[in-house]
C-alpha cells in the first residue's frame, strides 16, 4: 500500500463519505444556528411532568434535538481526527461542544422535576399508554432519585464540565500530533516512526530495528509522562469527584449502577484470570520457542507468531472479511456490503490523523469507522472488529425506536469480537498453506492476550490507580510507572524482559479516559469465543439467539442481554470455559507446526 504524507495525497475511494450528516460546512453552520434557536423551545415545557400528554411532547421534541445535536458533534469530531490540531476542526468540534451544553443546561429542569414526583404521581403517569413507549427511559432517570442534584446545582456542574472535559483530547493530540518520535533507517531508507505505523515497524525482522524503534518512541513519550501523569491524575480526580456530587461513594460505584451490572461478575472475571496467568505464560514460551528467540523482549511481542509475510490490499481485505462473515446470515451480509459500498470507512494512515481504530455512529446515521490500514493480517482484523460495531448499530436502529438505539460498550463489543473470532477460525480451516492456517490461530490468540489477559491487568490497574487517588494521593509519573511495572513482572512471568521505558504504557492507554471501559472487552471476549464456536458448529439456535441480541435495544440492560445469548456473566464457567479455548488453541498451533 502507498504510504501518504499527508490526507490530500489520499485517494478519494479509501476517505470515509460525511455528506450524510452535512454535505459542506455552510449546512453545518445553518444547522448549528438553527439549533441554537429552537434549543430557546425547551422552556415551554418546564412543569411538564405533571402533564402525561406534556410530558409526551416534551419526550419527542427532547429526543428529536438531542439526535440532531449527536449528528453535529459527531461530523465535527470526525473531521477533528481526519487532521488533528486544525484551527478549523478545533473550532467546529468547541462549537459543536458549546452548544450541546447549552442544550444541556436548557433541559436540567427535567430530571430533578420528574425525580420529585411521589411514587404515585410516577405511576399515574403510564395511564397515557402512549407513554409506555418511553417507560424504560424514564425508569432509568427515576432510579437516580437518591442521585440526582437541584436543577441549579446539575447546571453549575454540567457548565463545570464542558469547560474542563478535554482530557483525552490534550493527551491524543500530543502523543499522535505534537510528539516527534524521530526516525529510523530501513533498507537505506529514512523512516518516521509515527504512533500510527508504531506497531508495523515493530514487526520487523531486525531485532536492531525493532528495539530502536521501541526505545525511540517510548523515550519520546517518558520524556513527557509528567504531563500525561498530570493529565490522568485530572481525569481520575474529576471522575471521583462528579460521582460523590452525585452521591455515589467513588467512579466504580456509579459505573456499576449505571450499568446495572452486579459487582460480582467483575470480580468472577478478575479471579478467574488472575488465577490462569499460568496459560499465559504458557503462550509466551510458545512464542519465544516459535520465533526462536534467545530471549523475548517486549519490543518483540508485535512479531507475528506465524511466519506469515502475506500482505493484504485494502480490496482483499474487504473481501477476505465478507467470505468470512457468511455464517451469519444475508441480513447481516447485507449489512456489511452497505459499509463498503457506501464509503463508510477512513482507512489510511499519515501523520496528523488520529491514530488507531474506532467505529463512531449517531440514532440517525450508520457508523463511520477511522482505521490506520497497514497491509497486514491485524488491519483486516480491525476492519472486521469496527465492521461489528457499524453492523450492530444498523440492526439496533432497524429493530428499534430512537430512544432505544444507544447501546453500552459492555454489549456492542460481544459483536465486534465475534468477527475477529469467525476471521481467524476462517483462517485456521480455509487457510491453503499451514502457514495461512497458523496465521488464522495466531490471530485469534493475540485477541485473547489483548482482549482478555491484557484488558483485566489494565482494568485492574485502573481500578488500583483509581482506589488510590481516592486516597488523597497524586497519580504521579512514578507512581503509575511502579505499579505498571509490578502489573507487567505478573503478566509476563519468566517468559518476556521487560525493556527500559516499557513500564510507561500506560501512557498511551487512551481507555483510561473512558472510565472504566477495559473490563468490557474481557467479558465479551469470553462471550465471543464460547458463541461463535456454537455457530460455527451449525448450531441454528444459537445464530437465531445471536440475530435477536444484534437486534436489541438500549431498553434491555446488559446482564439480561447476554442471558439472551444464554451466559451469567456472574458465573465463572464462561471465563473458565474461555481460557481453556485459549489453551486447546495453544495445542492446537503446537500440533500443525509439527506436520
Amino acid at each position: 500500500m502507498n504510504k501518504y504524507k499527508s490526507r490530500k495525497d489520499v485517494p478519494e475511494k479509501y476517505k470515509w463519505d460525511l455528506t450524510d450528516f452535512f454535505k459542506n460546512e455552510e449546512a453545518f453552520d445553518n444547522e448549528l444556528d438553527l439549533l441554537k434557536k429552537e434549543i430557546e423551545n425547551t422552556d415551554k415545557y418546564v412543569g411538564c411532568t405533571k402533564d402525561s400528554k406534556k410530558l409526551l411532547d416534551y419526550l419527542k421534541f427532547y429526543i428529536e434535538l438531542d439526535n440532531r445535536l449527536e449528528n453535529l458533534y459527531v461530523y465535527a469530531y470526525l473531521k477533528s481526527d481526519e487532521e488533528l490540531g486544525l484551527s478549523e476542526n478545533i473550532d467546529r468540534k468547541n462549537k459543536a461542544l458549546m452548544v450541546y451544553s447549552t442544550f444541556i443546561n436548557y433541559n436540567s429542569f427535567f430530571e430533578p422535576e420528574l425525580i420529585a414526583l411521589s411514587n404515585e404521581d410516577y405511576s399515574k403517569l403510564f395511564e397515557n399508554i402512549d407513554l409506555l413507549n418511553y417507560k424504560f427511559m424514564l425508569d432509568e432517570i427515576y432510579k437516580n432519585k437518591d442521585h440526582v442534584l437541584t436543577e441549579n446545582e446539575e447546571k453549575i456542574v454540567n457548565d463545570l464540565v464542558t469547560a474542563m472535559d478535554n482530557y483525552e483530547d490534550i493527551s491524543s493530540n500530543m502523543l499522535n500530533n505534537e510528539h516527534d518520535y524521530g526516525t529510523v533507517l530501513i533498507n537505506g531508507i529514512e523512516t518516521l516512526i509515527t504512533s500510527t505505523n508504531y506497531r508495523k515497524l515493530l514487526k520487523n525482522n531486525n531485532p536492531k530495528i525493532r528495539e530502536e524503534v521501541f526505545s525511540k518512541f517510548r523515550e519520546v513519550r517518558n520524556r513527557y509522562s509528567g504531563t500525561s501523569a498530570s493529565l490522568l491524575d485530572s481525569y481520575v480526580k474529576a471522575s471521583n469527584t462528579l460521582a460523590k456530587i452525585h452521591k455515589f461513594n467513588n467512579a466504580w460505584d456509579r459505573k456499576l449502577f449505571n450499568y446495572n451490572m452486579p459487582e460480582s461478575a467483575y470480580n468472577a472475571l478478575v479471579s478467574t484470570v488472575e488465577d490462569n496467568y499460568n496459560i499465559l505464560h504458557k503462550y509466551f514460551k510458545l512464542y519465544k520457542d516459535t520465533l526462536n528467540l534467545k530471549e523475548l523482549h517486549q519490543y518483540d511481542l508485535n512479531l507475528d507468531l506465524a511466519s506469515s509475510n502475506k500482505e493484504y490490499s485494502i480490496e482483499e481485505a474487504t473481501d477476505l472479511i465478507r467470505e468470512v462473515i457468511k455464517p451469519l446470515g444475508s441480513e447481516y451480509l447485507a449489512c456489511y456490503n452497505k459499509i463498503i459500498d457506501n464509503h463508510y470507512i477512513d482507512y489510511c494512515e499519515y501523520k496528523g490523523k488520529c491514530s488507531g481504530g474506532y467505529s463512531a455512529s449517531t440514532t440517525d446515521h450508520d457508523s463511520r469507522i477511522l482505521l490506520s490500514f497497514n497491509d497486514d493480517l491485524d488491519s483486516v482484523s480491525v476492519i472486521a472488529h469496527e465492521c461489528g460495531h457499524n453492523v450492530h448499530h444498523q440492526f439496533t436502529k432497524k429493530y428499534n425506536p430512537k430512544q432505544y438505539r444507544g447501546l453500552t460498550t459492555l454489549v456492542s463489543e460481544v459483536v465486534s469480537l465475534t468477527n475477529e473470532c469467525l476471521l481467524s477460525n476462517y483462517l485456521a480451516k480455509n487457510g491453503k498453506t499451514k502457514e495461512e492456517k497458523l496465521a488464522g490461530i495466531s490471530n485469534i490468540m493475540d485477541v485473547f492476550i489483548s482482549n482478555l489477559f491484557g484488558a483485566v491487568r489494565e482494568g485492574k490497574l485502573e481500578s488500583e490507580f483509581y482506589n488510590y487517588s481516592l486516597e488523597n494521593n497524586a497519580l504521579t509519573k512514578d507512581y503509575l510507572d511502579s505499579i505498571s511495572l509490578k502489573s507487567l513482572k505478573k503478566y509476563y512471568g519468566k517468559e518476556v524482559i521487560i525493556d527500559k521505558y516499557g513500564e510507561n504504557a500506560w501512557i498511551g492507554r487512551s481507555h483510561y479516559y473512558a472510565n472504566f471501559y477495559l473490563y468490557n472487552y474481557a467479558f465479551c471476549i469470553s462471550v465471543a469465543s464460547a458463541n461463535t464456536a456454537r455457530i460455527l458448529s451449525g448450531d441454528k439456535k444459537a445464530l437465531d439467539n445471536y440475530l435477536k441480541f444484534l437486534s436489541l435495544g438500549s431498553d434491555v440492560h446488559p446482564i439480561d442481554a447476554f442471558k439472551v445469548l444464554g451466559f451469567d456473566l456472574t458465573n465463572s464457567k464462561v471465563y473458565e470455559d474461555a481460557i481453556k479455548y485459549f489453551e486447546s488453541l495453544i495445542e492446537e498451533f503446537k500440533k500443525i507446526s509439527k506436520e
